[in-house]
C-alpha cells in the first residue's frame, strides 16, 4: 500500500511538473518593476501563478534563451545601453554573470544564434547592431562585431536582429530597410543595401521567418501593416502587403511584435492604440496572408506577446495597464478566445 501511494505521489508530482512552464517576463523598472520576473504557466489550463522578482535588474526590456535553457541574455535600456548574461538557478532564480556595453543607445532586441555562440543586439537609439561570443560558460564576451547603420542622409534606429543559418537579417526601424549579413570567415558582412525596398515611412520594427527560411513577415510599426517576403533564386521579393488595423480606425496606432503559430498557418501581429492581436490566416503554398480577426487585448498599449510551448495559448504583455492577458487558440482557425489576465509590473517582453 505505501509503494503505491509513493508512485501515485510520483506520478502526481511528474504531471504537475509536466503541464508546468516557467514564463521569464522582461520589464521597464521606471516604477513599480524591479528587474527580471518569473511565473509557473500550466500548459493544461492557461493559469499564470507564483509570480517572483527572478533578479533585481535595471530595464531588462527584451530576453532570449541560450539553446540548452541554462542561460538568460537580456537588453538593459539604461542611457548607456547594457547586455548581461545569467546562469538560471535551480529554483528559477537568475544570477548574473557578466554585463557588458550594448555598443549603443536604447538596446531594444536581443537574439541568439541556434548553435549558442553569438548573441546580437539591437541598438533602437544608436543605430547600431553588435554581436557577442558567448563563453562556455554561458557567459559574454566584449562585442566582436559592431555594425553601424547610421548614414549622413538618415539616422537609423536598428530594432531587431535575427539568426537563420549562416545569415543575420536586421530590421531598421530608422533606414525603413531590413538588411542581410552573410557569415564569412567568422565574420558577417553586409550582402546587399537592402532585400526589399519599401515605400513612404512604414518603420519596419519586428519579423520572424519561415522554418525553412522561405519567406519573412515583418510588421511594421508606423504602417500598421505586415509585409510578406518570399526567398527566390535571384534573393528576395515583397509578395503581400496586409493592414494590421480594423477597417475605419483612424486613431493613433503604433505597431509591436509579430509571431508565427508553431504549424505555420497563422501569423500574428500586435497593435499599440486599436490594442489588437491581428490574426492572419497564411498561405502555406505562396505564402500570402488573410486577415480573420482582430482581438482586444483585455489591456493597453500590447508591446510583446508570445505563443506557449504547446502552441495551445497565446500570451500579452500589456505595458500600461500592467497585467498579461492570456488567450487560447483555436487549432482550426487560429483565432483567439480571451481566458483571463495576470497582474505583473510594468511588463514588456514574455518569454517562454
Amino acid at each position: 500500500m505505501k509503494l503505491f501511494l509513493y508512485f501515485l505521489t510520483l506520478l502526481f508530482c511528474f504531471n504537475t511538473y509536466a503541464q508546468t512552464s516557467p514564463l521569464y517576463i522582461g520589464t521597464y523598472t521606471r516604477e513599480h518593476s524591479k528587474g527580471i520576473y518569473k511565473l509557473n504557466f500550466n500548459t493544461e489550463t492557461g493559469a499564470l501563478s507564483d509570480l517572483k522578482l527572478a533578479i533585481p535588474i535595471d530595464n531588462p526590456s527584451f530576453l532570449v534563451y541560450s539553446p540548452d535553457r541554462k542561460h538568460l541574455y537580456s537588453t538593459n535600456g539604461s542611457e548607456s545601453g547594457y547586455v548581461s548574461s545569467y546562469k538560471i538557478k535551480e529554483d528559477g532564480s537568475l544570477q548574473l554573470l557578466t554585463r557588458v556595453s550594448s555598443m549603443g543607445k536604447g538596446p531594444c532586441h536581443i537574439s541568439i544564434r541556434e548553435d549558442g555562440k553569438t548573441v546580437a543586439v539591437s541598438n533602437y537609439a544608436g543605430g547600431t547592431i553588435a554581436l557577442y561570443p558567448v563563453n562556455k560558460d554561458g557567459s559574454l564576451a566584449e562585442a566582436s562585431q559592431v555594425f553601424n547603420h547610421n548614414i549622413k542622409e538618415r539616422e537609423a534606429h536598428a530594432h531587431s536582429a535575427l539568426f537563420f543559418d549562416d545569415e543575420l537579417f536586421v530590421a531598421d526601424l530608422g533606414r525603413n530597410a531590413l538588411y542581410q549579413y552573410i557569415l564569412k570567415d567568422d565574420a558577417y558582412t553586409l550582402k546587399d543595401d537592402a532585400i526589399i525596398k519599401t515605400k513612404g515611412n512604414p518603420g519596419p520594427r519586428h519579423f520572424k521567418l519561415t522554418k525553412d527560411g522561405k519567406f519573412i513577415y515583418l510588421i511594421n510599426e508606423y504602417g500598421a501593416s505586415i509585409t510578406s517576403i518570399k526567398r527566390t533564386k535571384k534573393g528576395f521579393k515583397q509578395i503581400d502587403e496586409d493592414s494590421t488595423l480594423e477597417p475605419g480606425f483612424t486613431e493613433f496606432n503604433k505597431c509591436a511584435d509579430i509571431h508565427i503559430s508553431k504549424d505555420e498557418r497563422f501569423v500574428y501581429g500586435s497593435n499599440r492604440g486599436e490594442n489588437t492581436i491581428a490574426v492572419f490566416e497564411r498561405n502555406s503554398k505562396n505564402g500570402k496572408l488573410n486577415k480573420v480577426q482582430s482581438m482586444p487585448v483585455h489591456g493597453d498599449w500590447p508591446r510583446n506577446f508570445t505563443i506557449d510551448p504547446t502552441g495551445k495559448f497565446l500570451l500579452v504583455a500589456n505595458m500600461k495597464t500592467e497585467n498579461i492577458a492570456v488567450f487560447s487558440i483555436d487549432k482550426n482557425t487560429g483565432t483567439l478566445a480571451y481566458l483571463h489576465d495576470f497582474k505583473v509590473p510594468e511588463p514588456v517582453c514574455l518569454l517562454f
